[in-house]
């Protein structure tokens, strides 16, 4: 599989957790978009700095080619999907309550 493929699948399992699974129902808020935005930004940065310098190189055959300041549209892509992933684990815990 692809790195795209990869993204995707990585997109599609983020977005089924938070709709689905743990019904956290966080890309439905405008405080989660505003949130991504501010961390969207940093991944910006910090990967435009990694691809530009070629710290990190891709295999182009294995990317669509889309690029958004240096960095392929995939890793957007992962960044959303471990964001999203991550906030929903977190809020599903926090209704659980602390662990005794």
């Amino acid at each position: 599989m692809t790195y795209t493929g990869l993204a995707l699948v990585g997109i599609a399992v983020a977005l089924l957790l938070d709709l689905g699974i743990l019904r956290t129902r966080l890309v439905l808020r405008r405080a989660f978009w505003v949130t991504y935005a501010i961390v969207l930004f940093f991944q910006f940065v910090f990967n435009g700095i990694l691809t530009g310098t070629h710290i990190v190189r891709y295999d182009d055959g294995a990317i669509l080619g889309v690029r958004l300041f240096w960095a392929p549209i995939e890793d957007i892509a992962f960044g959303f999907a471990m964001v999203t992933s991550t906030l929903s684990v977190w809020v599903a815990l926090g209704r659980r309550g602390p662990a005794r």
